[in-house]
C-alpha cells in the first residue's frame, strides 16, 4: 500500500509540474515576444518621428487641431421685428462643420422660409434673423474630447409708452464639428455656377440633376459639372436633392426639390402606385411588408392593396393575397429559408389596379434569433471560438415551451401572434403549432398543413366580433412541449383608424411660380406618416396633386403653378389605414413674388460727358421685388475715395442720370439704389471708374438699354435707346452685331444701317445663348459700341401664345388680343406701334382683363397697317408682335358684323292649306321678342284683318301670313321686310303666270276636298292587297260623321257588273270595304268604280287595272308564290319527264324564267312550259342523255327573284332511275321479275324488303345487282302468300331512294283486282330510254298499274 501511495504520490506531483508547465511556458513566451515587440515599436517609432521633423514645415497645416472661436458671439440689443445678423470665426483642423442652434434643436432654415439665412465665407459664419422676437443667444463649442461653452446675452425691446421693455430669449447655439475621418477637405475654391432648379418628372421617365461650377486651385480656373441622374423615376425618388460640395472656405451647396408625378393609369381612374415599400420583421418564413398610400385626387377611394413577391434572380411576381388588404401593412409567410426576396405593392379602386410599385430592397428570409442564440469567445491568436446555446444546454431533445404569446400585429384584415422562442430547443431543427380558443368552446389546431419555423405568423380567418386565445406548442422529432400560457384575449379590430383632418390651411405668396403652405396638425394624428397637398385653380372643379409623397412637415412650397394665376389648397393626413378628411381650403391666393425690396441695378455706363457732367445709364432690377419699381438713387465718389456722396435726394423715375458739378480730369465712381413700395433695395457693385473728360468725337455715342422682346426658339427682337452724344451729325441708322455667349467672334445682323432702333435676329439655334452690341452711324462714321447686352437665350417661354387677330362679334371692332403665360399684380401690357409706344389716338383703345389685354381699333384706316407688338412688364419676357396687313377679309366681316343682316333659314314660300286657304311664310335663323315685320302685296302693305291673319313665332323664327280665300286677284309680288335690332332684311316672291295658276288650282281643289269631306266620304280611294293565298283585293277607307244616322251605301262597278253593300258605321266614324279578286290574271282587267253617298250626297273612286297598275299587282303576287314556291320535283308522264314547282298560286302572267344549264329555255314542242293555280312545270318529251343536266325556275317579283333548282345530272345519290311499276297484279304460280335500273357514284348497295322485313335471297326468291346498274327480284311460281308491299333501298355516302310496290296475287278463275286510277298502259321494247321513263313513274303520288 505504501508504495502504491508513493507512485501515486508521484504520479500527482508530475501532473502537478506539467500543468504549471503548461500554464508558465506560455506567459513566459509571451513576457518574451512583448519584449521584443516593444524593442521592436521602439526602434519603429525612432524612425517615423524622425522622419516626420525632417518633413515637419510640410505637414503643419494637416496637423489636427481643435476647433476653437477665434472670434466669438458678442451681445447685441435691437428693437423688436428688426433683423439682426450674428458673425463668429471659426478655426480648426480638419476643417470643422458648423452647425446652428436654437434653444437646444437645430435650426432649419427651410422649416421658416425666409425668416432664416445662414453663410459662411473664409472661416466667416454669419446667422441672419428676419423677425427677431424675445431672445437670448448661446454659442457652443465642442469637438470630440472637450466642450467650450460661452454665453452671451442678447436683449430686444420694444418701446411701450416711450420706455424700453427688456425680454429674455431662448438660447441659440452654435455647434462646431469635427469632420469625419471620410470626408476630406478641398484645396480648392468652388463657384458653383448654373444649378438645377425644382425639376418634374413622371414614373418610368428619366430625370438628371446638373450643376455646373468652376474650381479654382493654385490661381489657375477650370470647368466641371456634378450629375445626378435618375434612369427610372419612382415617387419614392420625390424630395429634395442637396449638392454639398467640401471647399478650401467651407462647403458650397445648392438645393432643389424633385416632384414624381404618376404615370399614366393602367385602366382609365385606377389609383396611383404605391410607394416607399419595405420589409420589416424578417423571419426564416415570414416577413411584414409595409408601404405607403398613394393620393387619391379625382380617383375613386382605394379599396384595398395586392402585394406581389418575386425571388431573386427572377422575373416570375406571385400575388401573396387573394382578396385586398386594407391597411398598408401585409404580413407574408410561406417564404423559403435562406431564399432572398423582392416585394412589391398595387391599389386597388373600384376603376381597376394600379401600375405596381418599384420593388423593395432584397430581403432574405432567415431567422434572427439564430445569429442571437451564437456566442464568441475571444482567445490569444488569430481564431475565435464560436459556440451555440444549444451546446450549453445539456442533451435535451424535447423543447421546451414558448413564452410571452401575444398579437403583435391586429387589423381588421388580420392578426400576427408572436412569441419568445423555448429554451431549452432541444437537439433537432424545431418548429411549432398553434391552437385557438373563442370563449368556452375547445382549442382547435391552426396550422395543420404548415410546419412553422418562425415566431411569428398571421391569422387571417376570424370572426368580427369575437375574442380568441392562442397558445403555442414547440415541435421537433422527438416530440412536443407542453402547451404555452395562453395569450391575452384577442379581437380582431382597426385600432386607430384614419387621422383625423388637418387643421387651418394658409397660403402665403413666395415666388411668382410657387406658394408657401401651411397648416395646423391634426388633434388626433395617429402614426401619422406625413401630409397630401392639393390644389385647384379657383373657378375650376378639377383638383391636383402638390405632391406625390407623404410630406412629414406642416409646411411647403408648391412649385410649378402658373403666374398670376388664383389657386386654393387643401390637405389630408396619410397613415397606414389611409388619408384622412380634406381639410378646410385655404383663402384664394395669386401667385405672385413675396413683397421685398428690389435688388441691385447693374450695367452702369456712361452715355456722353462735357467735361463738367456725366450722363450714366443703368440696367433695371434682376427682381423687382413684388411692386413696381418707382424710384433710383445715384451715390458718386472719387476714384481714389472711400467716402461715398448722394447725387439725387429726390427719386429718380427714369435709369439715366446726368451727374453735374463734376472736376474734369477727375476719375469717378457710381453706383445706384432701387426703390419699391417695400423700400430701397441693396446698392449696385460700384462702377468702373469713369474719367470726366469732354466727348469731341465726331461719330456718335453708344445706344444704351438693349432689351429684346418676342423671344422664340429661332428667332428675337432686339430693341435699344439712341445715343444721347450724337456726335458731329445726327445719327442716320445701325448695325447690330451678334454673337454666341463666350465668344468673341461676332457677327453683324444687317449690310445696311437700319433707321429705326429695333431688329429681328432669325435663324438662331435653339437653346443657344447669344450676346448683342448696337452701334450707331452718322455722316462721320460708325460710333462706339454699346455695352454688351445681357444673355439671351433663344427660347420661348412654357406656354407662350402668339397675339391674335379678329373681330369682335358684337361690335365689329378689329382687334389684336394677347393671352400671357405668366403675370403678376404689378405687370402691365405695353402695346406699340413699329416698337413705338401708342399715344392717345381716338382710334385705339387698349382694355385688359385677367391674363388677356385688347388693343381694339374702333375706326379702322389704312394709317393703322403696320406692326403692333405688346410686352408684359415684370415678367420674363412675355412679349409678342402682329402684322396688320391690307387684308380685306377683317374689313368685310366687321363691316357685316356693324350692319348686321337677319340671316334667313327659309326666304319667302307659299304652301296651300286644306281648306284652300294659302299661307306665306319665311323663317329666320333667330329672332329676338323686340322684332318687327311688315308684309307687302303689290307695293301695299297688308295687315292682320278680314281674309288675312299675320303672325310670328320667336322659338322657330317663322313669320307668316294666311289668306283665307284665294281668288285671281291676289296674283302678283309679295315682300316680307325685318327689323330685329341693328339687323335687318327682306325677301319676296313673285307669283305670277303658270306659277299662280299651278298655286290657284291646288287651292281650288282643297277647298273643293274640304266641302266633300263634310259628309260621307272616301278618307282612302280604291287601293289593292294581296293577301297571303295570293287573292287580289280592293279596299277603300271611308269616313262618315258620327252625327250621320241614315244608311250609307257603298257600290261596286265593274263593267255591267253591280254589288251594292251597305256600309257599318264604326265607331270615330272610320270603316273598311273591299271586294276580292280570286285566282287574279288577265281576263280581270278593266275599270272598277265605288260609289258611296247617302240622301246628302255621294263620293265616287275610280281603280284602273291596266298597264302599270296591273303589273304592280302581278309583282306583288310573284313575291308571295315566289316565297313560297316548293323544291322542283320530277314526275313521269306518258310524253316524258316534267318538273313541277308547286307554290300558293300561279298564273302565266307572272315573270317566269326556266333555266337548263343556265341558258333559259323557250316552250317548244320538246319543252313545253306551262302550269296551273298550284304550280308551274315544265314538260321534257322523250327525254335523253342529252337533256340531263341543272335545271332552275326564277320567279321575280320586280325587286326580288326567288329560285328553284333540280339536278338531273345523274350523279351524287343512288337512286331508282327506272323499270319499277308501283302495282303489279299476277297469277299464282307464275315467276315475277322486279327489275329496276338504279344508279350512283359510288355504287350503290340494294336491299330488298317485304312488308318492312328484309328479302333473302332463297330458291323461291332471287335477289340479284348485276355490273352495278341492274337490280332484280325474281319470285318464283308465285303465290297468294306472296301478296304485299315489296320495297327496294338503294343508297351510297351521298343519299338514296326507297320505292315501293303493291303486289296482289289472285287464284286462277279469280277476278282481276280493280284500282281507281290506271294511269298508262305502256308496251315497249327494253330500251334504255324506255327504261330512264318507266323508271321516272315512281315519283308519281298515284299507283301505276303494271299488267303483265
Amino acid at each position: 500500500n505504501s508504495t502504491t501511495i508513493s507512485s501515486t504520490s508521484r504520479c500527482e506531483s508530475q501532473v502537478i509540474n506539467i500543468h504549471c508547465l503548461h500554464f508558465i511556458l506560455p506567459s513566459r513566451l509571451w513576457f518574451t515576444h512583448a519584449a521584443c515587440s516593444a524593442q521592436s515599436l521602439d526602434a519603429f517609432y525612432f524612425l517615423q518621428v524622425r522622419d516626420m521633423m525632417a518633413k515637419r514645415p510640410e505637414y503643419l497645416d494637416d496637423i489636427p487641431k481643435m476647433p476653437d472661436f477665434l472670434v466669438a458671439l458678442r451681445p447685441h440689443t435691437v428693437w423688436e421685428k428688426t433683423p439682426v445678423k450674428l458673425f463668429c470665426t471659426v478655426q480648426g483642423n480638419p476643417r470643422p462643420i458648423v452647425k446652428w442652434y436654437k434653444g437646444g434643436a437645430p435650426v432649419d432654415p427651410l422649416s421658416a422660409p425666409g425668416k432664416y439665412k445662414i453663410e459662411n465665407k473664409y472661416g466667416v459664419h454669419m446667422f441672419k434673423t428676419c423677425t427677431l422676437k424675445h431672445h437670448t443667444y448661446k454659442k457652443l463649442l465642442f469637438d470630440l474630447n472637450s466642450i467650450e461653452d460661452d454665453v452671451k446675452r442678447v436683449q430686444s425691446f420694444k418701446s411701450v409708452d416711450n420706455q424700453p421693455q427688456f425680454f429674455d430669449i431662448p438660447f441659440l447655439q452654435l455647434v462646431l464639428l469635427i469632420l469625419s475621418n471620410t470626408i476630406h477637405p478641398s484645396k480648392l475654391e468652388v463657384t458653383l455656377l448654373d444649378r438645377f432648379k425644382v425639376s418634374f418628372g413622371v414614373e418610368g421617365g428619366s430625370i438628371s440633376l446638373v450643376c455646373s461650377m468652376v474650381p479654382v486651385l493654385f490661381m489657375s480656373v477650370g470647368g466641371g459639372a456634378a450629375r445626378l441622374t435618375l434612369p427610372h423615376l419612382a415617387k419614392d425618388d420625390e424630395g429634395l436633392y442637396t449638392l454639398r460640395i467640401f471647399t478650401k472656405d467651407g462647403t458650397a451647396e445648392h438645393s432643389a426639390y424633385l416632384f414624381v408625378s404618376d404615370a399614366a393609369p393602367s385602366a382609365a381612374g385606377a389609383p396611383g402606385a404605391p410607394m416607399s415599400v419595405k420589409a420589416y420583421d424578417i423571419n426564416s418564413d415570414y416577413v411584414l411588408v409595409a408601404w405607403k398610400p398613394p393620393n387619391t385626387v379625382n380617383e375613386a377611394a382605394i379599396s384595398g392593396y395586392f402585394v406581389d413577391r418575386c425571388e431573386a434572380g427572377s422575373d416570375t411576381w406571385v400575388q401573396c393575397n387573394d382578396a385586398p388588404v386594407k391597411v398598408c401593412k401585409y404580413p407574408v409567410h410561406g417564404l423559403k429559408v435562406g431564399r432572398s426576396y423582392h416585394f412589391r405593392v398595387r391599389a386597388v379602386n373600384s376603376a381597376g389596379i394600379s401600375r405596381p410599385s418599384r420593388k423593395s430592397d432584397k430581403v432574405t428570409a432567415l431567422d434572427d434569433a439564430e445569429s442571437q442564440r451564437l456566442q464568441v469567445i475571444k482567445i490569444e491568436g488569430r481564431y475565435d471560438i464560436v459556440i451555440k446555446d444549444d451546446d450549453l444546454e445539456g442533451y435535451v431533445t424535447i423543447p421546451g415551451e414558448p413564452t410571452d404569446v401575444h398579437a403583435s400585429e391586429v387589423f381588421k384584415s388580420y392578426v400576427v401572434l408572436s412569441w419568445s422562442p423555448p429554451s431549452p430547443r432541444g437537439r433537432a431543427p424545431l418548429w411549432y403549432v398553434i391552437e385557438k380558443v373563442s370563449g368556452t368552446g375547445a382549442w382547435q389546431r391552426i396550422n395543420t398543413a404548415v410546419k412553422l419555423h418562425s415566431p411569428r405568423y398571421p391569422v387571417f380567418d376570424l370572426q368580427d366580433g369575437q375574442k380568441y386565445q392562442f397558445r403555442v406548442y414547440s415541435v421537433n422529432l422527438y416530440g412536443s412541449s407542453e402547451a404555452s400560457a395562453p395569450s391575452e384575449p384577442v379581437e380582431k379590430v382597426d385600432e386607430d383608424g384614419v387621422p383625423s383632418a388637418p387643421g387651418q390651411v394658409i397660403a402665403t405668396r413666395n415666388t411668382k411660380s410657387s406658394v408657401f403652405v401651411q397648416w395646423d396638425a391634426p388633434k388626433s394624428p395617429k402614426n401619422l406618416m406625413g401630409y397630401y397637398i392639393d390644389g385647384r385653380v379657383v373657378g375650376a372643379k378639377e383638383w391636383f396633386p402638390c405632391n406625390h409623397k407623404p410630406f412629414k412637415h406642416t409646411r411647403f412650397v408648391v412649385h410649378g403653378l402658373i403666374p398670376g394665376e388664383t389657386y386654393a389648397f387643401r390637405v389630408q393626413a396619410v397613415n397606414v389605414f389611409g388619408l384622412s378628411e380634406e381639410s378646410q381650403e385655404s383663402s384664394p391666393i395669386a401667385v405672385e413674388p413675396a413683397l421685398a425690396t428690389p435688388s441691385a441695378p447693374f450695367g452702369i455706363t456712361m452715355l456722353s460727358c462735357d467735361g463738367a457732367s456725366i450722363t450714366l445709364a443703368w440696367k433695371s432690377p434682376k427682381h423687382c421685388g413684388g411692386s413696381k419699381v418707382n424710384a433710383y438713387y445715384v451715390d458718386k465718389r472719387n476714384a481714389d475715395s472711400l467716402v461715398w456722396k448722394e447725387v439725387n435726394q429726390s427719386a429718380i423715375t427714369e435709369r439715366t442720370c446726368t451727374v453735374e458739378n463734376l472736376t474734369e480730369g477727375t476719375f469717378y465712381e457710381f453706383k445706384v439704389q432701387a426703390g419699391n413700395m417695400a423700400g430701397v433695395g441693396v446698392p449696385s457693385a460700384p462702377s468702373a471708374p469713369m474719367k470726366c473728360e469732354a466727348w469731341t468725337m465726331d461719330e456718335p455715342g453708344p445706344a444704351y438699354d438693349l432689351s429684346f422682346s418676342e423671344v422664340r426658339g429661332h428667332s428675337l427682337v432686339v430693341l435699344w435707346k439712341a445715343p444721347v452724344y450724337t456726335g458731329a451729325s445726327a445719327v442716320t441708322g445701325y448695325f447690330v452685331e451678334m454673337a454666341k455667349k463666350g465668344s468673341s467672334e461676332f457677327v453683324t445682323l444687317n449690310e445696311e444701317a437700319v433707321s429705326h432702333r429695333y431688329l429681328q435676329a432669325t435663324g438662331l439655334e435653339e437653346g443657344a445663348t447669344y450676346v448683342f452690341k448696337v452701334r450707331a452711324v452718322n455722316a462721320s462714321g460708325v460710333g462706339k459700341a454699346s455695352q454688351l447686352s445681357e444673355p439671351v437665350c433663344a427660347k420661348a417661354l412654357p406656354g407662350t401664345k402668339e397675339i391674335l387677330a379678329s373681330v369682335d362679334e358684337e361690335t365689329g371692332d378689329i382687334f389684336l388680343s394677347l393671352e400671357a403665360c405668366e403675370i403678376c399684380e404689378t405687370s402691365k401690357f405695353v402695346w406699340s406701334k413699329n416698337y413705338k409706344p401708342i399715344g392717345d389716338c381716338p382710334r385705339v383703345s387698349v382694355s385688359t382683363k385677367g391674363r388677356t389685354s385688347r388693343l381694339t381699333f374702333t375706326s379702322p384706316d389704312k394709317d393703322d397697317l403696320g406692326r403692333y407688338s405688346v410686352v408684359v412688364t415684370d415678367t420674363d419676357g412675355v412679349s409678342g408682335s402682329h402684322t396688320l396687313t391690307e387684308d380685306g377679309e377683317f374689313t368685310s366681316l366687321s363691316y357685316a358684323i356693324r350692319h348686321p343682316v337677319v340671316p334667313l333659314k327659309h326666304g319667302l314660300n307659299y304652301e296651300i292649306l286644306e281648306k284652300g286657304h294659302v299661307r306665306f311664310w319665311l323663317q329666320a335663323v333667330k329672332l329676338s321678342p323686340s322684332v318687327s315685320y311688315r308684309f307687302i302685296v303689290n307695293d301695299k302693305e297688308v295687315t292682320s284683318g278680314e281674309g288675312h291673319k299675320i303672325s310670328h313665332d320667336v322659338a322657330t323664327g317663322v313669320i307668316q301670313m294666311t289668306v283665307d280665300h284665294f281668288t285671281r286677284a291676289n296674283e302678283g309680288t309679295y315682300t316680307v321686310q325685318i327689323h330685329d335690332g341693328k339687323a335687318k332684311t327682306q325677301s319676296s316672291l313673285v307669283l305670277v303666270g303658270d306659277v299662280f295658276k299651278a298655286a290657284l288650282k291646288e287651292a281650288e281643289f282643297q277647298r273643293k276636298e274640304h266641302i266633300r269631306k263634310q259628309g260621307p266620304h272616301f278618307s282612302e280611294y280604291l287601293y289593292f292587297t294581296v293577301t297571303e293565298d295570293c287573292t287580289v283585293m280592293l279596299a277603300c277607307k271611308v269616313t262618315v260623321s258620327i252625327t250621320q244616322i241614315s244608311t250609307v251605301l257603298i257600290t261596286w262597278l265593274l263593267l255591267e257588273r253591280n254589288k251594292t253593300s251597305p256600309c257599318v258605321r264604326l265607331s270615330g266614324g272610320q270603316c273598311e270595304e273591299g271586294d276580292d279578286l280570286p285566282l287574279f290574271s288577265r281576263k280581270d282587267h278593266g275599270v272598277y268604280k265605288a260609289v258611296l253617298g247617302d240622301d246628302r250626297g255621294k263620293d265616287t273612286s275610280v281603280f284602273d287595272i291596266s298597264g302599270q297598275v296591273f303589273d304592280d299587282i302581278i309583282n306583288a303576287i310573284a313575291h308571295i308564290a315566289g316565297a313560297s314556291a316548293s323544291d322542283l320535283v320530277l314526275q313521269c308522264t306518258p310524253e316524258g319527264i316534267r318538273l313541277q314547282c308547286y307554290m300558293s298560286y300561279y298564273t302565266e302572267e307572272m315573270k317566269t324564267v326556266w333555266k337548263h344549264k343556265e341558258s333559259k329555255i323557250a316552250s317548244s314542242e320538246k319543252m313545253r312550259i306551262g302550269g296551273t293555280a298550284e304550280m308551274a312545270w315544265m314538260q321534257i318529251c322523250d327525254p335523253s342523255d342529252k337533256e340531263k343536266g341543272h335545271y332552275s325556275i326564277e320567279i321575280s317579283d320586280g325587286v326580288k327573284t326567288h329560285t328553284r333548282t333540280f339536278d338531273l345530272s345523274g350523279q351524287d345519290r343512288g337512286r331508282v332511275v327506272g323499270g319499277l311499276p308501283d302495282v303489279v297484279t299476277i297469277m299464282e304460280q307464275k315467276s315475277l321479275s322486279l327489275t329496276c335500273t338504279v344508279w350512283g357514284e359510288p355504287t350503290p348497295e340494294v336491299t330488298w324488303f317485304k312488308n318492312e322485313q328484309e328479302v333473302a335471297s332463297t330458291e323461291h326468291t332471287k335477289v340479284t345487282f348485276d355490273g352495278g346498274k341492274f337490280a332484280s327480284l325474281v319470285i318464283n311460281q308465285v303465290t297468294p302468300d306472296d301478296s304485299g308491299k315489296y320495297s327496294i333501298n338503294v343508297r351510297n355516302k351521298y343519299g338514296g331512294e326507297f320505292v315501293e310496290i303493291t303486289v296482289s296475287v289472285y287464284r286462277h278463275g279469280e277476278k282481276i283486282p280493280e284500282y281507281q286510277i290506271i294511269l298508262c298502259v305502256l308496251v315497249f321494247p327494253l330500251s334504255s330510254t324506255a327504261a330512264f321513263v318507266l323508271g321516272s313513274f315512281h315519283h308519281l303520288e298515284i299507283p301505276i298499274k303494271l299488267i303483265l
